[in-house]
């Protein structure tokens, strides 16, 4: 039945008197105070759908307060939000996941826009940090941008130093502290004058250059050299501001270390191992739990250790706080590696191991990504396994924990 009074010759009914004098409304009525607080906790896709009902709440949607107290709640105590990044089959694509409301069955991966994508289509996701992301290019080296994917925000930083032959090593994040977002860019290299190329390609970089950014500032700075060699991918964690890398094993430092990089003083340093055993071969990965560091260790027949730093950079607080055993979800019980993305076979974060830990949720499970293709949640306390089941999610990718929110520099 068609209720529109218009079309049955009604008068619509409003907000104006009869003496011609509009009256307000109740939300009109309601102090910012209020209206803040309640949409602070509303999912970051409702939120950025609000400012669309009236001129005063599209001035909210800008208010520095609304967004920090949005980010605040998001950060504890919620599921986070995932981004998915997708580089299969031809064109780099970013998918959002909200944890937080999987439970509605309509709910599906939504594709988000990069508006900068024109000059620069293909990426890597260097991190996240506070509802930013920062991404790379992939195929040239020479441009970075920070992004809001949800308010569209974003900026490109200023080119740095270049070399002939160069691999790069990235990590962005934010300290509480000093109240500074900033980029950190490793530069390996080879001394052309003394190697010849062939000869350089099957040694290590000999050379190192550590440049950093502070987002605000006009230009990079040098550091000098790392005496680590990392492994070819973005900072894996970052806790208490401190970005954290795994080195990689030398002839003459067989052991893989763990090594963190403070964004206050912008000094690297060592943090300290688990005593559980393996750790100097390439088979565990760096997450974080809780708000916590942890490290996520490969076993025999498929079983996963997963140690948690309970408080920071004290040896004695690791402890084993997971045992997850082997698991094979049911797309991947047949052999499908052949079709994986080259990309996706360099750049995977877990060392070629079928299993990478992204985070803790809510209700206690731990989120594990399959083979860059399933998304599993692991209930610790039955033991149990449950395959999350995602419309319009790609075939291909790789999960980066993010916290969508309003929030910008």
């Amino acid at each position: 039945m068609d209720l529109d009074p218009e079309k049955h010759g009604k008068r619509r009914k409003t907000t104006t008197e009869d003496d011609g004098q509009q009256r307000p409304t109740a939300m009109e009525t309601l102090p910012n105070e209020i209206i803040v607080d309640v949409l602070s906790r509303l999912p970051i896709t409702s939120l950025v759908q609000f400012k669309f009902v009236c001129k005063r709440w599209r001035a909210l949607a800008q208010d520095p307060v609304l967004a920090d107290m949005h980010l605040s709640l998001k950060s504890h105590g919620n599921d986070p939000c995932l981004v998915l990044h997708c580089d299969f089959p031809i064109r780099n694509q970013l998918y959002f996941l909200d944890l937080s409301a999987y439970s509605r069955d309509e709910d599906k991966a939504k594709r988000l826009f990069v508006p900068f994508q024109a000059t620069m289509p293909e990426f890597d996701v260097v991190g996240s940090c506070n509802g930013l992301l920062c991404l790379s290019d992939s195929l040239y080296n020479d441009a970075l941008y920070v992004h809001n994917p949800f308010t569209m925000d974003y900026i490109e930083l200023p080119k740095s130093r270049q070399y002939p032959d160069q691999e790069l090593v990235f990590g962005f994040g934010f300290h509480p502290k000093t109240n500074e977002y900033k980029v950190v860019k490793i530069v390996y290299y080879r001394n052309t004058s003394t190697y010849s190329y062939s000869r350089a390609r099957r040694t290590f970089y000999s050379q190192s250059d550590v440049q950093i950014f502070t987002l605000g500032s006009s230009s990079w700075r040098n550091l000098g050299k790392v005496s680590y060699q990392f492994v070819r991918q973005p900072s894996e964690a970052l806790v208490n501001g401190r970005l954290h890398w795994v080195s990689r094993p030398r002839r003459y430092h067989p052991a893989r270390r763990i090594v963190s990089f403070d964004l206050a003083d912008e000094q690297f340093r060592e943090v300290p191992k688990p005593d559980c055993g393996g750790l100097n071969k390439c088979n565990f990965h760096l997450s974080v739990l809780r708000g916590c560091l942890a490290v996520a260790v490969y076993g025999n027949y498929g079983k996963l250790e997963i140690w948690i730093m309970k408080c920071y950079n004290d040896k004695e607080s690791w402890v084993k706080e997971f045992t997850i055993g082997a698991y094979t979800p049911k797309c991947l019980k047949l052999n499908f590696d052949r079709d994986r993305p080259l990309k996706i076979w360099k750049n995977n974060g877990s060392n070629g191991k079928a299993v990478r830990v992204l985070c803790s949720l809510e209700n206690g499970e731990v989120l594990l990504e399959y083979k860059n293709r399933v998304l599993v949640s692991y209930d610790p306390k039955k033991g149990k396994f449950r395959e999350l089941v995602v419309q319009g999610i790609p075939n291909w990718f790789q999960t980066v924990v993010h916290t969508g929110s309003l929030n910008w520099l």
